[in-house]
């Protein structure tokens, strides 16, 4: 009985370490002597084949959550760099003003996440990805854009183009 109980404490921990480790993750840069780092993410869009984002964000260090009082919370800071890496198929995409979310990723405790939209531009045949945060208090005025224009690429549509 005592072995099904430490075993049913550590399986939670267990789960909790292993979520930490993120595999889109591509590159990380330490900033300053605090453990301050810069992450690299690659970001795929699930209904785009033949494009990879590549979203760049801060984690504060133990030693800046410490200084800071704000143990919760990471900034809103990113940036977003979209590429072609072959042909382009593009699978059942939202085509309306506000775009679709491809990513998202919690930045604070509750509110504030790290989001990558898609909007499809179809006045100039391109996809924009927007890298932004959303937060409930102070709003998400942090952005970075990234585009992929579609007219000088090979591009396959699984359900049919949209009407211009």
């Amino acid at each position: 009985m005592n072995k099904f109980v430490s075993l049913a404490l550590a399986a939670p921990l267990a789960l909790l370490l292993a979520a930490c480790g993120d595999s889109r993750e591509v590159g990380n840069v330490g900033v300053d002597w605090t453990g301050n780092d810069i992450a690299i993410e690659a970001v795929a869009d699930p209904e785009v084949d033949g494009v990879v984002c590549h979203l760049a964000y801060f984690n504060r260090s133990f030693i800046d959550r410490v200084s800071q009082g704000n143990w919760f919370e990471d900034p809103s800071y990113s940036a977003l760099d979209c590429s072609v890496m072959g042909p382009i198929t593009i699978g059942d995409i939202n085509t309306r003003a506000g775009g679709e979310e491809v990513f998202r990723q919690g930045r604070s405790l509750i509110w504030k996440s790290l989001r990558v939209t898609r909007v499809y531009d179809a006045s100039s045949n391109s996809l924009i990805y927007l890298g932004h945060a959303r937060e409930i208090q102070q709003g998400s005025g942090k952005m970075s854009l990234s585009v992929i224009p579609l007219a000088t690429e090979q591009v396959i549509w699984t359900n049919g183009a949209p009407a211009p």
